[in-house]
């Protein structure tokens, strides 16, 4: 363990795991707490956080969760989604908010409900999930989350079911009296021929200077399907890393929107293995860091089974001195033949201080394979900026709308047409002007 890294390493090692009183549970705790002492924070010697150092998070030290969290006021209309009124659940600084969530009327073969209440209603189901233990030397906030973790989300959608109102899941960060760190995990599975849309939003408001994970494991069935829209606004001063891991069974199909767009520093790990015959994943992205904003996202992309598929499109903007990072990684296994992989990066860069590291990789071990993956970082294109501006735009006007269909791009294939305006519109604020 590195120097830099004891004050935070420090800090966390003095909270003690949780005591939940089942042996499993609290045996993963301890020992995932464990391996995040001995290794400490990664730096960017490890591969995966190669673009994204911690040196400055490494200094600093957090007060384990929010006393007040319960009842702090929040506004409503702070996460409001027009046309969106189905099931929710909300937490405020990593707390459940029974009073701002609504499970009144859930929908026949859906269950959803607190961890914490899973977990002392029958916590056996959960044991493949919550037992796991994090060994790789990236993983440290995956090890903190899984030894931390004593709420989130339990969402199941029973075999067949086709759950027709969005649910949604929604994580506020406010302002406290200290630094605060918060963690939660997830853990969502779809049964065979399952479907189900999913809106997960963060949220945030004042000077939320805080640390949160959270880590959300996703389990398709054979023939589920899922479309999923993560809206990550966090506050301005929010450190956030977030990570879904994906398992799509036969047939399965995953469509992931992502918008990734607040925090001082951001990583979001995306990971997917595709283990099923015909699964199909599809992911569609944007990340635009602003001022001195950080945002990493990291999308690895695992083909094991016959005649996968799996295509993505992201999109990064980058002005001021902001950083964003980009590593889409695609694995053909071995016997995955007849796999179809496509990936494509493309960036702009705003100002000549900003920066996007993005990092394509495709490995094959199959035959049969169709495989393209690519990745450019540009400025906007002179040629359509002189057309505008030939035809009486002024020029940042003419900048504004090329950026904001550069972005757009990555929703045309949202099917709600009512949350694909609101999230249009959400990115056209939140887009470097």
């Amino acid at each position: 363990m590195s120097e830099s890294a004891v004050p935070f390493v420090a800090s966390t090692l003095a909270v003690p795991p949780p005591s939940s009183g089942i042996g499993w549970l609290d045996e993963a705790r301890r020992e995932n707490l464990a391996a995040f002492g001995e290794a400490g924070l990664p730096d960017t010697r490890v591969e995966a956080w190669k673009y994204t150092a911690l040196r400055a998070l490494s200094q600093r030290s957090f007060i384990h969760g929010d006393a007040q969290a319960a009842t702090r006021d929040i506004d409503p209309e702070a996460f409001a989604l027009p046309g969106l009124d189905g099931p929710r659940l909300v937490f405020v600084n990593g707390v459940f908010r029974g009073d701002l969530s609504d499970l009144s009327a859930l929908p026949a073969g859906l269950a959803l409900r607190p961890l914490s209440q899973a977990l002392a209603q029958d916590a056996e189901p959960l044991r493949f999930a919550l037992a796991r233990r994090y060994k790789e030397r990236g993983d440290a906030f995956a090890q903190l989350n899984a030894a931390q973790a004593v709420d989130g989300v339990v969402l199941r959608v029973a075999a067949d079911a086709k759950i027709d109102v969005p649910v949604r899941l929604v994580f506020v960060g406010v302002a406290a009296d200290a630094e605060l760190a918060w963690h939660l995990r997830n853990v969502i599975e779809l049964g065979e021929g399952a479907e189900l849309t999913l809106v997960e939003q963060h949220v945030g408001s004042g000077n939320a200077r805080q640390l949160g994970t959270l880590v959300a494991d996703v389990v398709l069935r054979d023939g589920a399907r899922l479309q999923h829209i993560v809206a990550q606004d966090a506050s301005a001063d929010a450190t956030l890393v977030h990570r879904h891991a994906l398992q799509l069974g036969a047939r399965a199909q995953a469509l992931l929107h992502v918008l990734e767009l607040g925090g001082a520093l951001v990583r979001h790990d995306l990971q997917a293995d595709l283990v099923g015959n015909g699964a199909r994943l599809d992911t569609r992205g944007v990340f635009v860091p602003r001022g001195r904003q950080h945002i990493d996202t990291q999308l690895a992309i695992r083909h094991q089974a016959l005649n996968t598929t799996s295509d993505s499109t992201w999109r990064g903007v980058a002005d001021g001195r902001a950083r964003g990072v980009f590593r889409g990684a695609i694995l053909v296994a071995p016997g995955a033949d007849g796999s179809d992989a496509r990936l494509n990066n493309k960036n702009l860069l705003l100002s000549g201080s900003a920066e996007i590291d993005t990092k394509p990789e495709l490995e094959i071990y199959a035959d049969e394979v169709q495989a393209a993956h690519g990745a450019t970082v540009g400025q906007l294109d002179e040629r359509a900026l002189f057309y505008l501006r030939s035809r009486g735009i002024p020029l940042a006007e003419a900048r504004t709308l090329l950026t904001a269909a550069f972005c757009r791009a990555v929703l045309d294939d949202l099917p709600n047409a009512t949350l694909r305006e609101h999230l249009a519109s959400l990115l056209a604020i939140r887009l470097p002007v």
